[in-house]
């Protein structure tokens, strides 16, 4: 009997090793998939973590209708890009668009393209903006306008269902786009129509999967009543627009002209960046999506650009994130535009 119950009792100690193994602290069965991926990501040591405990309320059949920007052929009226007066070994090893040009507001800004496939809007208007900056001597502070782009570029895509990259700045050079800030501002001809909400992050706004925004009717006017300029009279025009290729281009064109719109692949990782260089780790695939480049640099001995995201300062670091450099990684030097603004 004594020999039965020592038996029985080790039976049982054994089940209770064995569940706490299956459903204690080494178990990810209680986890969402996301929570998954996050401690799959910071258990590696890569050059880039995750953010710990993810708070997405994500709709997983929803999130590629964020990630639809469309790579399209480079348009025969695109520009030679400007030549160059730099050399590899002129390059400083570390380029910040926001220490190089301290006076431009706009490269220091990270909009919010809320509840709505716009990234390719937001990545344009956005690089446009600091070049009009950049290329007057820091005096010009005017804003281009994604909602204008959004609203009336007819050869830019599908408004919130998605967009093209090059036509974009075929856009500001061919019919101009005229001046839009953040949501509700006044300063400008024609703000962005939607609020700031919370993208794959705790913040102080409602989450992004409680919205959901068609693409707005083109409207030919300022919907700043008291702007003093007409919708016509307010347009900023492009005198050239190009693309770059390649890494040291790339370098050699920030640092000389400024910001560049980008297109990188996302997949679900990217949507968990905390900090560090990014590097594709985990996760499906969900599509195009548009970003800012505005300087690059080496962190740990990994080389990386920095780019600016259209998901306000609450997500990543405060709006910007590092993507690895040199490799062509998720595409992002294979698809690059610029522009020279007309002053």
């Amino acid at each position: 009997m004594q020999t039965k119950a020592i038996l029985l009792a080790f039976a049982g100690i054994t089940a209770f090793a064995l569940g706490l193994a299956y459903f204690g602290k080494d178990s990810d069965a209680h986890l969402t998939k996301f929570e998954r991926m996050a401690k799959e990501i910071n258990s590696k040591n890569l050059s880039w973590t995750a953010v710990s405990k993810p708070t997405l309320p994500i709709a997983e059949e929803n999130l590629n209708g964020y990630f639809n920007l469309i790579i399209d052929p480079v348009p025969e009226e695109f520009d030679q890009k400007p030549a160059s007066k730099l050399t590899v070994s002129d390059l400083p090893e570390r380029f910040d668009a926001r220490e190089q040009w301290p006076n431009c507001e706009s490269i220091r800004e990270v909009r919010d393209q809320s509840s709505c496939g716009s990234c390719w809007a937001f990545g344009a208007a956005t690089a446009m903006s600091d070049r009009v900056c950049i290329h007057s001597g820091q005096k010009d502070q005017r804003r281009i306008s994604t909602e204008d782009l959004l609203e009336c570029c007819i050869i830019c895509g599908m408004g919130c269902n998605g967009g093209f990259l090059y036509t974009t700045w075929l856009q500001w050079k061919t019919f101009g786009i005229v001046t839009g800030g953040l949501y509700q501002d006044t300063k400008w001809c024609k703000p962005y129509a939607f609020p700031p909400c919370n993208h794959h992050s705790a913040g102080p706004y409602e989450d992004c999967s409680k919205y959901h925004f068609d693409t707005p009717k083109c409207q030919k006017k300022c919907e700043n009543a008291s702007y003093s300029k007409t919708y016509d009279q307010d347009k900023i025009k492009a005198a050239s627009v190009y693309k770059v290729a390649g890494e040291q281009d790339l370098m050699k064109d920030l640092v000389e002209n400024g910001s560049v719109e980008a297109a990188i692949m996302v997949y679900e990782d990217f949507l968990l960046y905390k900090g560090g260089v990014y590097t594709h780790t985990t996760g499906n695939f969900l599509g195009g999506h548009a970003i800012r480049i505005i300087g690059y640099g080496v962190e740990n001995g990994v080389k990386y650009w920095l780019c600016v995201n259209s998901w306000n300062d609450s997500w990543g670091e405060k709006g910007t994130f590092k993507f690895l450099r040199g490799t062509n990684h998720c595409g992002i030097e294979g698809n690059i535009v610029a522009g020279l603004p007309q002053l």
